[in-house]
């Protein structure tokens, strides 16, 4: 289950949350992304039911040394649909669950393409432990592996 926060924001103005999850979630369905399904939405308490995703997320496979080279192909793979559609997704290693080897996004958060935020330039920061992994595991180190 995903319930919607609202933290304040001073680069996006995000307007209706949930609708706007709802809307992302179509999406990324419709161009192929492997997304887990949406089961139900709480419209007033915000709050969306999600198909769980068994498996570890590739935060927790870079952790362990445990990364493989075909799940940041299929990342590769995912970006292609993406920027055909002129779509970013948040390519932060906690947003991808690795299942029976197939790599899935579990958020639903999707946004127009700029080439600052997209995998070549700001996600791949996070696929391996770069300088920019190993910083954020240090700063996140009390709050548990998904900080």
């Amino acid at each position: 289950m995903k319930q919607i926060h609202h933290e304040p924001c001073d680069y996006y103005q995000f307007g209706n949350k949930i609708e706007v999850e709802i809307n992302d979630y179509k999406r990324l369905k419709e161009i192929g992304i492997k997304i887990p399904a949406m089961l139900d939405v709480d419209m007033e308490n915000e709050r969306i039911l999600k198909e769980f995703i068994e498996g570890d997320t590739i935060y927790e496979l870079v952790l362990q040394d445990k990364m493989k080279s075909a799940y940041t192909d299929q990342l590769h793979d995912m970006c292609a649909l993406l920027y055909a559609a002129s779509l970013n997704i948040d390519y932060f290693p906690t947003n991808f669950v690795v299942q029976d080897g197939e790599v899935f996004y579990i958020d639903f958060e999707c946004n127009e393409y700029m080439e600052e935020w997209d995998f070549e330039n700001w996600g791949v920061k996070y696929w391996s432990k770069t300088p920019e992994f190993l910083q954020y595991v240090k700063e996140h180190a009390s709050e548990g592996a998904e900080g």
